[in-house]
């Protein structure tokens, strides 16, 4: 078995392992197995993160150590009518085309290759490397508690190879700040009418993505859709009722689809399309808090709020709203602001929580994760790109992305720290489009391990 058929051995593995954010309890169980089996001492911390640390080859016990990170956690959506549960079913993968997919889901290459990839060198009996430490962290994808409750002496290397970025053709040296929110929104319930007919709206935005990446991409959200709507129709019937109104797929994704369940005395003004008759519920929501819900959603942006006058094409301020659900007293809305300019993302969080605060809301900060950049003229970065050259033939570009990594919080953990983010080509991540490149995988594998070499 080659090296590659290893990771994805490996992946398949994983895949069978459920790992939602903020449920790694189980993945995290299988990495203390995988270091078990392989004789590799290990730890793990309160909040499941582990370091799994290999020793170096013979010879090359004086090198410095030289950590792999990746992050356990995913993001799991699923297509409409999937029947799929996230805390319990596997990930079914399969290649087409020379590209890595799933069936019905997200695929959780993001950052299951970049982990396996690790991996596979920790197992591994003939590579040529230093003294390694592979550093695996959980809850990245919605609040990055594990990297933001990190003790300053869980790794001991200063050197780290990030394997969570989707660019191949890249070196990420920098990445945006991120403050996540969740909003609570009051709402008050009444007995539902017998005299109205329920229906049930449905409406598919977008292809959904990831909410840093695809962004500036002009995907609309299913969130101000379908709020959109339900402000057209209350206006047209003021005897329309609302029921439920769901939308959005996860925090950290672009929301693609929304549904809500509405009454009304007549079929007058209903769309044509994504509509079913339902059942008529216990209970509809009073018109005045589904109208400050609308209108709450209606001031908050969406989408690019300013692009980098630095960095050409790149988008510097950004927010997305994740997901609507409806409780029995309230609505709990997402929200997640992501800058290059920690001040201004802070501020646009603020503002936020004061529109929810205008209409008797509260809001919860459940991440405030400072931005990253890393020098571009040191020598792990020349080592890097030379690397790259060496062995792909090409130098790659240097970049800063508009998704978020939890490198702001390393560099406050571990002085000295410095680390340089690589990884195989992902398109459409935190979606049910999401893909990998075959071809990637297997190239950066072989800078990976001769950069391993280069590092001793």
């Amino acid at each position: 078995m080659t090296m590659t058929e290893n990771i994805f051995r490996l992946f398949h593995e994983l895949n069978q392992v459920p790992r939602p954010s903020w449920h790694e309890e189980r993945v995290a169980d299988w990495l203390c197995e995988f270091a078990e089996k392989n004789q590799l001492d290990y730890q793990r911390d309160s909040h499941n993160c582990i370091v799994i640390r290999k020793p170096a080859t013979l010879g090359m016990e004086q090198a410095p150590v030289t950590v792999m990170h990746a992050h356990m956690d995913m993001v799991c959506v699923a297509e409409e009518g999937k029947a799929f549960d996230p805390l319990n079913d596997p990930i079914e993968s399969y290649i087409e085309d020379g590209w890595m997919k799933a069936q019905g889901t997200s695929l959780g290459a993001d950052n299951g290759i970049g982990l396996c990839m690790a991996m596979a060198v920790m197992e591994s009996k003939s590579l040529e490397h230093g003294p390694l430490e592979l550093f695996v962290t959980t809850n990245e994808e919605d609040g990055m508690t594990g990297a933001a409750n990190i003790s300053t002496d869980f790794i001991k290397g200063r050197r780290m190879i990030d394997l969570d970025s989707e660019d191949y053709d890249t070196i990420t040296t920098g990445a945006a700040g991120a403050y996540l929110q969740n909003h609570m929104l009051p709402l008050k319930r009444e007995k539902s009418s017998d005299n109205l007919h329920y229906y049930k709206l449905s409406i598919q935005s977008s292809v959904g993505g990831h909410s840093g990446v695809d962004i500036n991409k002009g995907r609309k959200s299913a969130v101000k859709e379908i709020c959109v709507l339900l402000k057209k129709m209350l206006e047209k019937d003021p005897t329309m009722v609302v029921a439920d109104i769901t939308a959005g797929e996860a925090n950290a994704s672009i929301p693609a689809r929304a549904s809500a369940v509405i009454g009304k005395s007549t079929e007058e003004g209903l769309p044509v399309n994504g509509v079913l008759d339902c059942e008529q519920p216990a209970s509809c929501i009073d018109r005045k808090s589904v109208v400050a819900l609308i209108q709450a959603i209606d001031r908050i942006p969406y989408g690019v709020i300013k692009m980098s006058e630095r960095m050409e094409g790149t988008v510097e301020t950004s927010n997305n709203i994740g997901v609507i659900r409806t409780r029995e007293d309230h609505f709990y809305v997402t929200t997640h602001t992501r800058s290059f300019i920690n001040s201004r993302m802070v501020q646009i969080g603020k503002d936020i929580a004061g529109e929810i605060a205008r209409i008797g809301g509260t809001s919860e900060i459940v991440m405030s994760t400072p931005a990253w950049q890393e020098c571009t003229d040191s020598p792990f970065i020349h080592l890097v790109e030379q690397t790259f050259e060496d062995v792909l033939g090409f130098r790659p570009r240097l970049v800063e992305m508009h998704f978020v990594m939890e490198m702001g919080y390393f560099v406050e953990r571990f002085p000295g720290i410095q680390i340089l983010p690589i990884g195989p080509r992902i398109l459409e991540p935190h979606s049910t489009q999401e893909r990998v490149e075959i071809s990637t995988i297997e190239n950066i594998w072989r800078v990976l391990v001769e950069l391993l070499k280069r590092l001793r």
